[in-house]
């Protein structure tokens, strides 16, 4: 329909291997679940969709690098992209539409709101708050104190911001040609993502060793660190995506009018930026 050609690539594996891969990952994940056992079933596949994920993209880095693609595939790879970030979005809406339920329905209804009887039944004493410092169930306990928003989130919060700007900078730098601005403040951006990680290791070493905030502490933890460590995750993959991209930049890809895989990487990174700061207000803040 664009009048070109449409490349069209050779039969591949990957598919199914990463397929096999995802399966033996899952299995070993269940198993962890119910019998307490499967680590190294979860661990070894694990490491086989990481292998079919790097070697699946070395293919297209190469095809790319060739020629094969043409304008129409170039569309392609841009809606493909969005409709992943789309999925990202649902994705972390489903966990912020939980935290909104649990502290918009779920806690005034335990406090006897729309259903006292009830509620007065089977705890009597429940008051709502958030954090829920004391859940109703006594062999639950709640975390000791919650986090000041205004110290390490923040600083987290400033470094992510800040880590969009330089990313925006190496991209431009990108457009026009200038390589070495790219690499600079892509390297800048890729230490700004290092020190968001580590700092974020610190906060959780002090939510289990000083704030009682836990995995097991009551319905607070549990969505604190379900919030944050998926974000956390994707902080890793965005940098280890951004790190690729260096090593791209100084192996001499890209070019001012081709460099797609440049800029999906850039997409990412400002969508996980966008995410965090919805963290910080509703986690944090708010």
């Amino acid at each position: 329909m664009s009048g070109g050609s449409y490349y069209v690539p050779a039969t591949s594996k990957w598919p199914i291997l990463g397929s096999l891969a995802l399966g033996v990952m899952m299995v070993g994940i269940g198993m962890m679940l119910v019998h307490d056992r499967g680590t190294s079933v979860m661990v070894l596949g694990l490491l086989a969709v990481l292998a079919v994920m790097g070697l699946w993209f070395r293919d297209v880095v190469r095809e790319s690098r060739q020629g094969l693609y043409d304008a129409q595939m170039d569309r392609s790879f841009r809606q493909g992209m969005a409709w992943f970030i789309f999925s990202e979005v649902m994705f972390f809406a489903a966990f912020f539409g939980a935290l909104f339920y649990i502290r918009t329905f779920a806690l005034p209804w335990l406090d006897g709101e729309g259903a006292k009887g009830v509620a007065a039944l089977l705890w009597p004493d429940f008051t709502a708050s958030w954090p829920l410092m004391s859940p109703p169930d006594p062999a639950i306990a709640g975390p000791a104190q919650t986090f000041s928003p205004w110290q390490l989130p923040l600083v987290n919060t400033l470094i992510l911001v800040a880590s969009s700007i330089t990313l925006t900078v190496a991209h431009e730098g990108l457009k026009e040609g200038r390589r070495e601005t790219t690499r600079n403040w892509l390297f800048a951006t890729l230490v700004l993502a290092i020190a968001f990680i580590i700092i974020q290791g610190v906060e959780y070493y002090e939510a289990y060793t000083y704030y009682g905030i836990t995995l097991d502490a009551g319905i607070y933890g549990a969505t604190f660190f379900l919030l944050t460590g998926f974000h956390g995750a994707h902080v890793i993959i965005g940098a280890t995506i951004l790190a690729v991209m260096f090593v791209r930049i100084q192996s001499g890809h890209f070019s001012s009018d081709n460099h797609f895989g440049f800029e999906a990487s850039c997409w990412y990174w400002h969508f996980v930026d966008v995410v965090w700061i919805g963290l910080f207000l509703f986690v944090y803040v708010f």
